[in-house]
């Protein structure tokens, strides 16, 4: 947003001259109005978010002294969970039959900002119960036919909680990439708010201003008046030709570029640093005898030590594909309103290939990571290595660490689940014993929605130490069955419960195999 103290004698600026006004003023575009108040009490979401962070720390500390049953305490409360939801909305639908205007569709209805329209139609709560059926319907199925595999991958899972996952100091970095994410976010803030600030520029005449704010509210009061008595402070127009708004988009990539590359270098350093901690068990033949004595802080000395050219430059790769993942958005955004159809087929296209190649390059870092921690070779030559040992392993890859994810996502969604239900109960003022606390809001869905996004961080952060941990294991496992044979000679470094299972489970070939090749 530009301002302008318009000279009186010689206008240089571009906007309309207004006929009704003094020659050399410019009439100011009606501006929008601010918006109104929005009606959103935020300190019962932070409640909210903070029981989120006390059920997840609660639940991946049983987790660490109780793998097993917890694991299954977890598939069942995600299946009563969603039962408890299938059965709420089926009471809801049934409470609205015969309800005046409940059987308006949502085609009808179309969309409406006031969100509680919608929870007075059956069809909406229809829907909902639907998709709850699905979802509960899938899981059920995925149980069914992968309960050898759970079996499995509790025991992997047992084997994370041994090597002290999490450790008692490991939760700092589930909280420090946000504080890292903000100490460089707030340059990036500071710069776009500037941006967007008033500049006044006096051109012609004598030079009374340059670049300084012409706020409204306080002009009239100000010297620039009393110097120049007719001059006033109008809206001239959006941007600007000087240097700095000719390459402004230019700079706002660069800025989107560096903020890429420092987040990832920032999730990059965390991931390491983890790998480097649980690897150092693994690979430990007399556990805990051969382990460091503080094997996260030795692993994070290393990782800035040795390591932070081969993170700088995988971060590097993938803030590049991130970058031209914005540009995309950009240029689909730009192009909405032409007609050409093939350039909206190439985009689409390009979208949905580096959309791909993001999640691949994603997972080969993640691998590549946990190389750089065990062996501390560089980027690259990591990366080769935990492509092709993951190649080689393809089968375990599929049905052993996937399954792993699956039940850490049963776990993110009990959690998430829980906390909605809860935040849904009290925003809308159903729990008697908190009804007198429970703000009157008029757009509760807000608040519910910010509890559920927020708990979902939340418990994917507590999680992602876990799954680091499962990763590193089953990656450091590959590598032990290749480099070793378990004779006396070259034994396995892998504990004899975890042998237990996965060498005598199906994960292990088949010697008629062996034999008939």
């Amino acid at each position: 947003l530009k301002s302008i103290i318009p000279n009186l004698i010689k206008p240089h600026l571009k906007p309309q001259l207004n006929p009704n006004k003094t020659p050399g003023f410019f009439h100011p575009s009606p501006s929008p109005s601010p918006p109104p108040p929005f009606p959103l009490s935020l300190r019962p979401s932070r409640s909210g978010l903070v029981i989120a962070m006390v059920a997840s720390l609660i639940f991946i500390v049983l987790l660490r002294f109780l793998a097993g049953i917890m694991v299954w305490v977890m598939i069942v409360m995600v299946i009563l969970v969603l039962g408890y939801g299938i059965f709420h909305c089926y009471m809801e639908y049934a409470k609205l039959k015969g309800e005046a205007g409940s059987d308006v569709s949502l085609v009808d209805l179309g969309f409406q900002t006031d969100l509680r329209v919608y929870l007075h139609l059956r069809q909406t709560w229809l829907a909902f119960l639907i998709i709850l059926c699905v979802l509960e319907l899938v899981i059920v199925l995925l149980l069914i036919f992968l309960r050898k595999r759970i079996l499995i991958a509790i025991a992997l899972i047992k084997e994370a909680s041994r090597s002290g996952c999490p450790c008692p100091h490991c939760s700092w970095l589930c909280w420090d990439a946000p504080f890292e994410l903000s100490y460089n976010l707030e340059p990036t803030l500071s710069w776009e708010i500037k941006r967007g600030s008033e500049v006044c520029e006096h051109r012609g005449g004598s030079e009374l201003t340059a670049r300084v704010p012409c706020p409204l509210q306080t002009f009239n009061t100000s010297n620039v008046t009393k110097l120049c008595p007719d001059a006033q402070c109008l809206f001239a127009f959006y941007g600007g030709e000087t240097a700095y708004h000719k390459y402004l988009i230019m700079l706002q990539f660069f800025n989107v570029f560096m903020f890429f590359w420092l987040a990832n270098f920032v999730i990059a350093l965390g991931q390491v640093t983890l790998a480097g901690a649980f690897a150092s068990y693994y690979w430990a033949f007399k556990k805990p005898d051969d382990m460091p004595a503080f094997p996260l802080f030795s692993a994070f000395g290393r990782a800035l030590r040795y390591h932070t050219g081969s993170l700088a430059f995988g971060s590097l790769v993938l803030a590049v594909v991130q970058v031209i993942r914005v540009t995309l958005e950009y240029l689909d955004h730009r192009l909405k309103g032409s007609g050409n159809k093939f350039a909206k087929f190439l985009l689409s296209c390009l979208k949905c290939c580096f959309w791909c190649l993001e999640k691949f390059i994603k997972f080969l870092n993640r691998n590549a990571y946990i190389m750089i921690a065990i062996y501390g070779t560089n980027f690259c030559t990591s990366a080769r290595n935990a492509f092709f040992l993951l190649m080689r392993n393809i089968i375990r890859v599929a049905v052993l660490d996937k399954v792993t994810d699956f039940l850490f996502f049963l776990g993110k969604l009990l959690i998430v689940g829980s906390v909605g239900i809860l935040a849904f109960f009290f925003f809308t003022q159903r729990i008697k014993l908190v009804q007198d606390t429970a703000p009157s809001l008029n757009y509760y869905w807000v608040p519910i929605l910010t509890v559920i996004v927020g708990s979902y961080l939340i418990a994917h952060g507590f999680f992602s130490v876990y799954s680091m941990c499962v990763d590193t294991l089953f990656l450091c496992f590959c590598e032990d069955l290749e480099r070793n044979d378990g004779s006396p000679e070259r034994p396995y470094y892998m504990s004899p419960e975890l042998s237990e299972i996965l060498l005598k489970g199906h994960l292990e070939p088949s010697k008629s195999a062996d034999s008939q090749g």
